[in-house]
């Protein structure tokens, strides 16, 4: 057994794939000696897993890296070392630019290199030059990651999808992450098992398309969701983030048919344009949209959606904003999330002409912003009164309070024992907030 001996500190931005690839890269420095800590002074070894979507992603890697410089300075004072690493999807698009800027950086690696971080940290550690790694391997990272893993609660996270081959004119992970790539089915429910067993209740299928799921072993996203429904223990499946091109009828019907499978889906549309869906290269129409929406509603009349919203795409006129607004007048989110378009290198919209001014952008996003608020609260407030099946994730923010989730991904706060952490227990809803819900337990009776 390896004694724990060095301390790892990982931060980590962006998507829930990310907070996997960050549990992965602990689990896969484990045998090396390096135990989690929550803090980056004092570590043996640091790590930034990044992401590319936000805005000025590449200056605030650079900017968290000269705070850490600090730190590593502070540590070679007192003759010991730091070992200084980038990871994700900034590290793969800027790659050698990392180390001429930051040549105090011991590693650069990209997403699908990180089951080769302890040769990396090897060759850190006895080498005074610095370890970059950004190719697109030809073996699956996934076939040499161990199966031993760290618990991560009653929620979990299971990356089974990665890498885009829609190449949206605004979006860098076909560049960062690669080709479409999915896990075997036998690999996913193995993993999902073991994350059972450590006391996961509910697991969250993460994918760039995760409904692009290809894997063997099941007939697509909708046969790995009910071969997943039959592990005992697992009580909720979710999966994120999905394109509207890969939503066929078999997923739709596993909505209506698995009860497991929770009712709630995150489906971004971008745009209410058809002009500027075009331009975006999303390969599909408002409309068809909107009666996607439909099928999915009349197969779970209680689904509730979630989307991601750009505005200023090049050459997005007032027309084209105001399609986007009415849109989300029709359909009605329970919660979304917005942004304003900002060039990405190498994009096909980063040369586009017809830029957005950023003062309209900001009047644009503020607006939808307003709206999809009001649709949220008017979502929570439909909550009110009705008894729900919550899932306990554990202690609430104050004292004698649990907290959990929602069928709909609302957290839920109410007085209870924590002792019902991981079980789904009936609670009435007394009170909606703007991001959560009050209940009260309904006579403390549980679900199975």
């Amino acid at each position: 057994m390896t004694v724990n001996t060095k301390r790892l500190h990982v931060i980590t931005w962006g998507c829930q794939m990310n907070v996997y690839d960050s549990g992965r890269m602990a689990d896969v420095l484990a045998p090396l000696g390096y135990a989690p800590t929550e803090l980056p002074e004092g570590a043996d070894m640091v790590i930034l897993n990044t992401c590319h979507i936000r805005d000025k992603a590449a200056e605030k890697v650079f900017s968290e890296l000269g705070r850490l410089r600090l730190l590593k300075l502070a540590r070679e004072a007192e003759g010991r070392k730091m070992i200084l690493a980038v990871a994700g999807c900034v590290a793969q698009a800027e790659g050698a630019e990392i180390l001429a800027r930051a040549p105090y950086v011991d590693i650069v690696l990209g997403p699908q290199t990180y089951h080769r971080l302890p040769e990396m940290v090897a060759r850190a550690s006895r080498a005074a030059g610095a370890v970059i790694d950004t190719e697109f391997p030809a073996e699956q990272k996934f076939d040499f990651l161990p199966d031993a893993a760290a618990p991560q609660g009653v929620t979990a996270f299971l990356t089974i999808q990665e890498g885009c081959d829609k190449f949206c004119s605004f979006c860098v992970v076909p560049y960062t992450r690669g080709a479409e790539a999915s896990r075997p089915a036998a690999d996913v429910i193995a993993e999902a098992r073991r994350m059972v067993d450590l006391g996961a209740r509910e697991i969250t299928l993460l994918g760039q398309n995760v409904n692009a799921w290809h894997g063997t072993g099941a007939d697509g996203l909708a046969g790995l969701v009910r071969l997943l429904a039959e592990i005992d223990g697992l009580a909720r499946i979710r999966y994120t983030t999905s394109h509207p091109r890969d939503m066929d009828d078999a997923l739709i019907a596993a909505h209506a048919e698995i009860p497991a499978l929770m009712p709630f889906l995150h489906l971004p549309v971008q745009s209410g344009s058809d002009r500027i869906l075009a331009a975006m290269n999303r390969k599909h129409t408002a409309d068809e949209y909107r009666a996607l929406i439909g099928k999915l509603r009349a197969a779970r009349p209680d689904l509730a959606l979630s989307s991601d919203f750009i505005v200023g795409h090049p050459g997005e006129t007032e027309q084209d904003f105001e399609a986007t607004m009415q849109l989300i007048r029709d359909i009605g989110f329970a919660q979304a999330f917005t942004f304003k378009y900002s060039p990405r290198p190498g994009t096909p919209a980063a040369g586009a002409g017809m830029q957005v001014p950023e003062a309209e952008k900001d009047r644009r996003i503020y607006a939808v912003q307003a709206l999809l608020r009001e649709q949220q609260a008017a979502f929570n407030a439909q909550c009110v009164g009705l008894t729900i099946p919550v899932l306990v994730t554990g202690p609430g923010r104050h004292a004698g309070q649990i907290g959990g989730r929602s069928p709909w991904l609302q957290p839920v706060h109410a007085i209870g024992p924590v002792s019902l952490a991981g079980q789904v227990v009936e609670m009435t809803v007394t009170a909606s907030h703007t991001n959560s819900l009050t209940a009260i337990l309904k006579q403390e009776r549980i679900c199975a």
